[in-house]
């Protein structure tokens, strides 16, 4: 069975039941696509489509409102994101903002001389009634058996609604077009009215109804009862999610005519304090807002007065774009806890962060010892070099004494028992500890870039430092092998030749003034000891002076030697820290700036209303 009954034939108000799609002529269709105050159309794409009355040419487009100049950024910038979102969130998250992007994109290739209105409410509160009473002619069918309407049914009263009424999938048979001459056909010029099933309806299929196509409409009329109109259902599932529809929404209390003497205006307040608890702001003053009134669709009280409104309304043809508006308000307000941290992000990694995770890192890899067994090796250089020929002698012998092939720490290893097969052992704490350390640093990074994040930015920018630090304790093996301590004999300066040549003489003169004692004990030479001592005391004393002289010389060379050393294998850490650890949390961060950006862009009409009402 259908829910369009058949009509009697009246003089009046006589309406012919064939398809929309059936009156439209050749010439209309281009009609419909002369769009050229389109407003939405050039608010999404910038485009205008369609011939004009030029013979094809397009013709120049008017200003756009504010009102769309914003909608257009907004809904480029919700594209951007979704784009830079998409890898570091679950598409469930996504579906609502790529959703309103299809429906945008859906509504900009329709009419926009149409504002499509949705009547709604539960089952009793007459909106089938309205329905009728705003069309002037019995369409839809009304009565005390529920549910009485079943799908929904379309009324239009000019051409080019077609391409909105099958987005809407509304079949042929349940579109009426009223016949000209009515005060609804003149009244209701460009309104697309759809009865829907009740919202509360037992069956499943009718409710399936009223959330698709309120999905889609322009606006909503919410039809309320004296009885029903605080019902929970209504108020919960409908109204209060779409608070920030108010623009897009009237609110109308039928049956006032049952309402004895100043009843109807109490009940008004009250259902305007309960929208107000909805949070539904009340279009009152000529602020914007939701539109409240009460009125009898069975006597006609007030009818009048909601078809004029929505006359007004609809020739304004701003409704699609303040509903898709609304939309990404809606859309933007979920999205908040994953773009907006309940406290200030950092917006980067901080220097004091750099240089404390550089400093484990040179820790880890040892350069603070890389530099001190740097300068040390100078130093042994400068004392073989200028050192005394008995206490290179001495070394010597030690070196002697010292187990073949075990030299410095593997010669101690080896004392200690910590040898196998020959070859030194690294403690394995020392290596566990160099470990940990690089963990330490890696996780503090994670922690201090993460911090005031959004859990999903959060998570990335750890995954990236985790990551990164998958392989770094053995690159920085690697470069205390390769840029460790220097190999070869660290380079002497200027003056060791003359430090060495000091150093001979003193040692000339020990074995000269040794040799002239000697000679002068075997009566070869005329005796005389002050002479050769002198000598020998001259050298003796002379060989340690130079040495420490040398020394002390050496200190400094060497100190920058070894600060060398430590420097590059310093800066060497810090390059392999920042290519595998900093640069790809840094990119993360940079990421997270830029969807942060594109959020602020798409709320940025969040608070449209109430700075307006401000």
């Amino acid at each position: 069975m259908t829910a369009v009954t058949a009509l009697t034939d009246r003089t009046d108000d006589r309406w012919d039941d064939g398809l929309i799609a059936r009156r439209i002529a050749v010439g209309d269709e281009d009609e419909e696509d002369d769009g050229t105050d389109d407003e939405l159309v050039r608010a999404v794409s910038g485009t205008v489509s369609g011939a004009g009355s030029d013979g094809g040419k397009t013709p120049a487009p008017p200003p756009l409102s504010p009102e769309a100049r914003a909608l257009r950024t907004r809904l480029d910038a919700l594209r951007q994101l979704i784009g830079l979102s998409r890898t570091r969130l679950d598409g469930a998250t996504l579906a609502e903002a790529g959703r309103i992007l299809d429906e945008a994109a859906a509504r900009r290739g329709l009419s926009a001389q149409h504002t499509v209105v949705a009547i709604a409410g539960a089952t009793g509160s007459g909106k089938s009634t309205l329905f009728n009473s705003l069309a002037g002619v019995q369409i839809s069918e009304t009565g005390l058996r529920r549910p009485t309407t079943a799908a929904p049914i379309a009324c239009t009263w000019t051409d080019g609604a077609a391409g909105l009424l099958d987005r809407l999938e509304i079949p042929g048979r349940l579109r009426r077009r009223p016949r000209e001459g009515s005060v609804a056909a003149e009244s209701l010029q460009g309104v697309v009215l759809v009865d829907l099933p009740d919202l509360d309806s037992a069956v499943r299929e009718h409710r399936a109804h009223v959330d698709r196509v309120l999905a889609l409409v322009d606006a909503v009329v919410w039809v309320v009862d004296p009885e029903k109109y605080a019902d929970a259902v209504l108020h919960e599932r409908y109204l209060r999610p779409l608070a920030g529809h108010a623009e897009v929404t009237f609110v109308v209390l039928n049956q006032v005519d049952r309402l004895p003497g100043d009843a109807a205006d109490q009940v008004l307040d009250d259902l305007r304090r309960l929208l107000d608890e909805d949070g539904i702001a009340l279009g009152e003053h000529g602020e914007p807002g939701a539109t409240v009134l009460g009125l009898s669709a069975l006597t006609g009280e007030g009818v009048g007065e909601l078809r004029e409104l929505l006359s007004q309304f609809a020739q304004e043809r701003g409704a699609a774009t303040r509903r898709i508006s609304a939309d990404v308000d809606r859309a933007a307000g979920r999205l908040r806890p994953l773009y907006v941290a309940d406290r200030r992000a950092g917006a980067e990694i901080g220097e004091a962060v750099r240089a404390e995770f550089e400093d484990r890192l040179a820790e880890a890899v040892g350069a603070y010892a890389a530099g001190l067994a740097a300068e040390r090796a100078w130093r042994r250089n400068a004392g073989k070099a200028c050192g005394t020929p008995w206490l290179r002698l001495w070394r010597w012998y030690e070196n002697r004494r010292t187990p073949r092939g075990l030299s410095g720490l593997a010669a101690l290893a080896a004392i200690g028992g910590r040898t196998f097969g020959g070859d030194p052992e690294p403690p394995p704490e020392a290596e566990v500890t160099a470990r940990q350390r690089v963990e330490q640093a890696v996780r503090t990074v994670a922690e201090e870039a993460s911090a005031g994040l959004p859990d999903p930015w959060a998570q990335a920018v750890r995954e990236a430092a985790v990551r990164g630090a998958d392989e770094l304790p053995e690159a920085l093996d690697e470069l205390a092998v390769t840029v460790g301590v220097p190999t070869g004999k660290p380079p002497r300066p200027a003056w060791w030749p003359a430090a060495v040549l000091t150093q001979a003489s003193m040692t000339l003169l020990q074995i000269f003034g040794g040799l002239w004692l000697v000679g002068q004990i075997a009566g070869v030479l005329e005796p005389g000891l002050l002479p050769p001592v002198l000598l020998m005391v001259a050298g003796i004393v002379g060989g340690p002076l130079v040495e420490w002289a040398c020394s002390m010389a050496a200190r400094g060379p060497a100190r920058r030697y070894g600060q060398d050393a430590e420097r590059r294998l310093r800066q060497a850490a810090a390059g392999c820290g920042r290519a595998r650890v900093l640069e790809p949390v840094a990119a993360e961060l940079l990421r997270y700036r830029e969807v942060r950006e594109q959020y602020a862009t798409v709320a940025a009409g969040g608070n449209r209303l109430s700075t307006t009402r401000q």
